[in-house]
């Protein structure tokens, strides 16, 4: 069988929901939110790409399905100042990035749909031990996807960083399940994302949905996601995102525990996380 690091790799034709990232000020103290709460966060790691600083630094916290991603900005480089861009909005969620087999194909047909992709980005992270993790990564301007930082990777070395240590959860979570964004009208934003994606939208009560063949997006106003995430910020922007957990009741009690605002609702426990992380968590 395929191992948990294989299965991050999309077959030909698929897509993938591969991760989402928290921009925030300070990797320390977001990291240590994560570990009270029984997450396994990986060291910090630098970026760089076309073997120059990227001027971004990260943490990140491995799931069986894709990954959360904690990122800093470190230096005055573009890289890094469209990260502080979309911090200075809300706290929070602000990076959605599909999974792909073929970064270049995925710039060729954005190419085609008119989102003028930034010529295809090679990024790479040296670990603790000395590995480097590397990926092709495809970003479009802000304009194009106004919601937050959406893009593609191709993961090239998945089994650097989706090791059984950096898997090592005390918690059950398991997978990153869907993404939610904020939108002033659901159905003209979703049809862009359909665009981007190649995805097909699909009504999903007030909200409109995308299914990937791993995870999902979903669309809908403020006021929908109020209802149900208990809070979102402002249109347009990415509110959150739902987690797969073996146990969510006993996840949702850890994190009422530790005095984090845990609110239910129709699609299950919504976590409001701090503002060192910013966003919430369905469970």
């Amino acid at each position: 069988m395929p191992s948990i690091a294989e299965n991050q790799r999309p077959a030909p034709g698929e897509l993938y929901l591969d991760h989402v990232a928290h921009f925030v000020p300070d990797l320390g103290a977001a990291a240590r939110v994560a570990e009270l709460l029984g997450f396994k966060v990986t060291p910090e790691s630098a970026h760089r790409a076309q073997g120059a600083p990227a001027g971004t630094s990260n943490r990140c916290i491995m799931l069986e399905e894709g990954y959360i991603e904690i990122l800093a900005p470190t230096l005055d480089t573009p890289h890094a100042r469209r990260a502080r861009d979309y911090m200075a909005r809300y706290d929070g969620v602000h990076l959605a990035c599909f999974g792909s087999p073929q970064a270049e194909a995925e710039h060729r047909r954005l190419a085609e749909h008119g989102f003028e992709p930034d010529p295809l980005v090679s990024l790479e992270r040296t670990l603790e031990g000395g590995d480097k993790v590397r990926f092709k990564v495809v970003y479009v301007p802000p304009a194009k996807m106004p919601e937050g930082r959406v893009q593609y990777v191709e993961q090239l070395t998945p089994e650097a960083i989706w090791t059984q240590e950096n898997l090592a959860h005390a918690n059950g979570v398991t997978a990153l399940k869907a993404i939610y964004v904020v939108a002033d009208d659901p159905a003209e934003t979703a049809a862009r994302w359909a665009r981007f994606s190649g995805l097909l939208p699909s009504p999903e009560g007030a909200m409109v949905r995308l299914d990937c063949n791993r995870g999902r997006v979903f669309v809908g106003t403020r006021e929908e996601l109020e209802h149900v995430l208990g809070a979102a910020p402002p249109a347009p922007g990415l509110a959150g995102y739902r987690l797969g957990c073996r146990h969510p009741e006993g996840f949702a009690a850890r994190c009422s525990r530790l005095g984090f605002a845990v609110h239910r609702t129709p699609a299950g426990h919504a976590v409001s996380l701090p503002a060192s992380l910013g966003g919430v968590w369905l469970i």
